[in-house]
């Protein structure tokens, strides 16, 4: 049985984290971003739309 395909986000960090709180920073080393320009690739779901949330202001954001 072929797996279905799930959709993705492509998560890039535009914005320096230095001077925002300690929990936006763990939140982006949890989507594992470390360096400006770095992409990385998410599945779409709840729990990774609510930590792009919570970096919005720092990051970009399309489908991939």
């Amino acid at each position: 049985m072929a797996k279905k395909k799930q959709a993705q986000l492509s998560i890039t960090l535009v914005r320096s984290p230095i001077g925002y709180p300690k929990r936006q920073k763990a939140t982006l080393k949890a989507l594992g971003l470390k360096k400006i320009n770095q992409t990385v690739i998410r599945v779409d779901n709840e729990a990774v739309r609510g930590m792009v949330n919570a970096v919005i202001h720092l990051v970009n954001v399309d489908q991939a």
